[in-house]
C-alpha cells in the first residue's frame, strides 16, 4: 500500500528553493576561490578547515571530513565549484525552511515531526541519507516488500541529485 503509493505518487507541491541571483552567484564563486587556496578547482578538507579557523571557527577533523563527504557527490571528500554551489543552496534551503517554519504558528509542526520520524525509520544508521539497502529494509519493516526493480524505480523517482541515496529534502518531496 505505502510502497505503491510512493511509487505512483508524483510531487504535487514543490519545495521552495530559490535560485541564486547574479550577485549571490558571484559572491559564492568568490568564496569558492578563497577556499580553493591551491587553485586546483576543488576544495579539500584542509582548505575548508584553514578558512574556518581564520574565521574563528574550530571544528574537529572528523566533522570537517563529514562536511566534505556530504558536499561531494562522488563521496571522495573533494568539492568542485558546482558541488559547492549545490551544497550552499541545500544549506540555504534548509535554513530558509527553518526560518519559515519558526515564523508560522505550529500548524506544520505535526507534519514536520511525522516526516522527521519517518525519515529516521528509513535512515537506519542516522547519517542523513537513505541508501538502497536502508530503503528496502524499512519497507520490509512496514510490511511493504519491494522487488529489486521496484526499489530501483523508487530510488530513480526520489533521488533527484542522482547520488545513489535519498536525503531529507528528496524524501519530503517524494511524500508531499
Amino acid at each position: 500500500m505505502l510502497g505503491t503509493a510512493l511509487l505512483g505518487k508524483k510531487p504535487t507541491k514543490p519545495v521552495k528553493k530559490k535560485a541564486f541571483d547574479e550577485k549571490e552567484l558571484l559572491d559564492l564563486r568568490t568564496a569558492f576561490d578563497l577556499l580553493d587556496t591551491n587553485r586546483d578547482g576543488r576544495i579539500e578538507a584542509n582548505e575548508l578547515q584553514f578558512m574556518l579557523k581564520k574565521l574563528g571557527i574550530d571544528l574537529r577533523d572528523e566533522l570537517i571530513e563529514d562536511l566534505m563527504k556530504e558536499a561531494s557527490h562522488t563521496g571522495n571528500g573533494l568539492v568542485d565549484e558546482a558541488e559547492f554551489l549545490q551544497w550552499v543552496a541545500r544549506i540555504q534551503a534548509l535554513r530558509d525552511e527553518s526560518d519559515d517554519s519558526s515564523n508560522k504558528l505550529e500548524e506544520n509542526d505535526d507534519v514536520t515531526e511525522d516526516l522527521i520520524a519517518a525519515f529516521r525509520v528509513f535512515d537506519r544508521d542516522g547519517n542523513g541519507f537513505i541508501t538502497r539497502d536502508e530503503l528496502q529494509t524499512a519497507m520490509e519493516m512496514i510490511g511493504e516488500s519491494l522487488t529489486d526493480s521496484q526499489v530501483s524505480e523508487l530510488l530513480a523517482i526520489a533521488d533527484l541529485d542522482k547520488d545513489g541515496r535519498i536525503n531529507y529534502e528528496e524524501f519530503t518531496r517524494l511524500l508531499l
